[in-house]
């Protein structure tokens, strides 16, 4: 049996009277990829917005390695391992690539790990090594979704939370950020990805989960969930 890394419990989260999420509950496990799919509205992000401190649910709870972190501030969920990359990629448009980055590992104190992270970001995104000096706010859609990335490695993540990594992006990139995803757990990462694109999400996870109205719904492997009638219908376009 594969290790819990993240235990999601009856979470429920309110916005004023409007119930958000109604009791979920679901499992990650250490070094797999797992998918949260949905329409727009099902409450998607706001489950990663919870399980990474930003928003606080009125029940329920986010055990991460064995703690529980329903009440830890986000900042402190970043040094304990897991790592959120939001929709809409959140870069420091007037800051150059390099500090961007930079500020990915601004909770680590190992020098030395952090330079041998970098360099490793810059091998696995040539494009950011080629405009390390360039200002974020110049690069393209594309480019900023790998330097949100890229940001992301620099905290040394153990579980990264990756948010809509697609939205916006050409087919041909869109294809680039999955393969992206993938090397994440090739890396021996650890990945809960949300995202429009079903049928992408579903080609590169392990496992996934069918979140409808707040609710999951649905849960399975995803070769099984891509093969089922109801999720082609509803999200495949078949």
């Amino acid at each position: 049996m594969s290790e819990t890394l993240l235990k999601v419990e009856n979470l429920n989260v309110y916005y004023g009277m409007i119930q958000a999420l109604k009791g979920i509950s679901f499992e990650v496990y250490r070094g797999e990829i797992v998918s949260l799919i949905g329409a727009n509205g099902a409450g998607k992000t706001t489950t990663l917005h919870t399980i990474t401190g930003l928003i606080r649910p009125k029940e329920g709870s986010v055990i991460y390695k064995g703690n529980d972190v329903t009440r830890t501030p986000a900042h402190k969920i970043v040094g304990m391992g897991m790592v959120h990359v939001p929709e809409g990629r959140r870069i420091f448009q007037g800051l150059s690539v390099y500090d961007n980055l930079l500020l990915g590992s601004y909770s680590r104190k190992d020098k030395e790990g952090i330079k041998r992270d970098m360099e490793m970001v810059f091998q696995q995104f040539p494009r950011l090594a080629e405009r390390r000096t360039q200002l974020a706010g110049t690069l393209s859609g594309g480019e900023q979704q790998m330097l949100a990335m890229g940001r992301a490695l620099l905290s040394a993540p153990e579980l990264i939370v990756l948010d809509e990594p697609s939205m916006g992006l050409s087919p041909l990139l869109v294809g680039e950020v999955f393969e992206i995803v993938k090397s994440f757990r090739e890396a021996g990462k650890t990945v809960l990805l949300v995202e429009q694109n079903a049928k992408k999400a579903l080609a590169v996870s392990d496992r996934a989960y069918v979140l409808e109205n707040g609710e999951i719904t649905m849960s399975g492997n995803a070769d099984e969930l891509a093969n089922d009638d109801r999720v082609r219908k509803a999200y495949l376009g078949a």
